[in-house]
């Protein structure tokens, strides 16, 4: 006998009462808004975001894939979150607007249930640096739009312009990344190994965003704690290596507040330093130093950066540049989200603007083989402001503080 599976397509689990958002409705709607006119001056009568990011940004909902599609359609009248049936009424209870949830009993039922907000045959709206190929016919067979239009680039626009919300927000996030700092900086000794140092930073984070948002959702919190040849790469994971005395450290706190990214990233040594690396170190501070000056309303990012790679150029240091010199914060994650268009580098043109939030983090990177050899990483997070900006990141960075153990 076959089990019978005939179950709608689609349908509404608006289970339970509304959580509290990260914003309050009129931040949500007030994004809307500013979406929906960029949407009328490309000519898109309705937007399917597929990123977590941007989902994230215009509803408050931070998705969990698994395997499964997520979206958020967009059209002159309505905002819908289109969720999976595993997450029952989770999405609605914490997300901005309408709320649709799709089956498994069939294949493409999340197709379905984006047509049934957006039609067929309309202008669709999509993010092209998110949109699989597979995902894209998908959309123009169930769709069939009469046209698409790429959004990626006006909703990152938009994302970069921060509201005081959200920069109240972020500020809140750099407290906690401090918080972060200063537990690592207590438990490191030589003879510990590197994951139980990233473990304790890890742990005073989500305490103390537990404490500052208790309606949250906690989830992604996370430290990266490097030691010896581990700091040669911003982004090596943390590993059971044993702190010795001499090492350099390289402090990362991330805490993840309702899909908003912070961090604090600081060089540090078990106990001493040597000579060479004093040297380096103290350039490295130096330049970033520097690099904060210039972070003013009217600079550009090329700009910013070529002046850097001067400072660093006289000192021949240049060379051991390994990446831009900072980026823009808000709804990013180490998987998902970028705003591509407000980093440090060469090739970004991006004028810096009051309410953009951008980092300072010149890394210098020598060899193993080399006097000095380790990766060094300043990093602090600055509020462009009308005439300059406001460095919202409280530990100390530099030899004075950072020599510990």
């Amino acid at each position: 006998m076959t089990a019978d599976l005939s179950r709608p397509e689609f349908y509404r689990y608006h289970n339970g009462t509304e959580a509290r958002l990260p914003f309050e409705a009129a931040e949500y709607e007030a994004r809307l808004a500013g979406l929906r006119a960029r949407m009328e001056a490309l000519g898109a009568e309705a937007a399917v975001f597929t990123s977590m990011h941007n989902i994230a940004y215009y509803s408050g909902f931070l998705y969990c894939a698994f395997g499964r599609p997520y979206a958020l359609v967009v059209t002159p009248r309505e905002s819908v979150t289109i969720s999976a049936g595993i997450d029952a009424g989770q999405p609605w209870r914490r997300c901005h607007g309408d709320n649709i949830t799709y089956t498994d009993w069939q294949r493409d039922n999340y197709w379905r249930a984006i047509r049934s907000v957006t039609g067929e045959g309309r202008v669709i709206g999509y993010e092209s640096d998110h949109l699989c190929l597979l995902q894209k016919g998908k959309l123009d067979a169930f769709l069939a739009p009469s046209k698409t239009v790429d959004l990626f680039d006006t909703t990152m626009r938009q994302r970069m312009m921060k509201s005081a919300a959200e920069i109240a927000l972020i500020r809140q996030g750099a407290q906690v990344a401090d918080v972060g700092g200063y537990a690592i900086r207590e438990a490191v000794k030589a003879g510990v190994r590197e994951i139980d140092v990233a473990m304790a930073g890890r742990d005073a984070m989500e305490l103390e965003i537990a404490k500052r948002f208790p309606d949250a959702e906690y989830r992604d919190t996370w430290v990266w704690f490097q030691s010896g040849i581990n700091t040669d790469g911003a982004h090596n994971p943390v590993t059971g290596r044993v702190l010795e005395r001499g090492d350099i450290l390289s402090l990362n706190t991330f805490p993840m507040i309702s899909g908003y990214y912070t961090a604090l990233e600081r060089t540090m040594f078990v106990q001493e330093v040597d000579a060479a690396s004093l040297k380096i170190w103290e350039a490295n501070v130096a330049a970033h130093e520097y690099g904060m000056s210039l972070l003013k309303p009217g600079a550009s990012c090329a700009e910013v950066t070529h002046k850097i790679n001067d400072f660093f150029a006289e000192r021949d240091l240049l060379q051991y540049r390994t990446f831009g010199y900072g980026h823009s914060f808000g709804v990013l994650s180490h998987y998902y989200g970028r705003e591509a268009g407000l980093e440090l580098r060469e090739d970004i043109d991006t004028v810096l603007e009051p309410g953009m939030v951008i980092s300072m983090e010149p890394m210098l990177t020598i060899a193993n083989d080399q006097p000095g050899a380790g990766g060094y990483r300043e990093h602090d997070i600055l509020v462009i402001t009308e005439d300059g900006n406001e460095n919202i990141t409280g530990y100390p960075y530099g030899p004075e503080f950072n020599v510990v153990g």
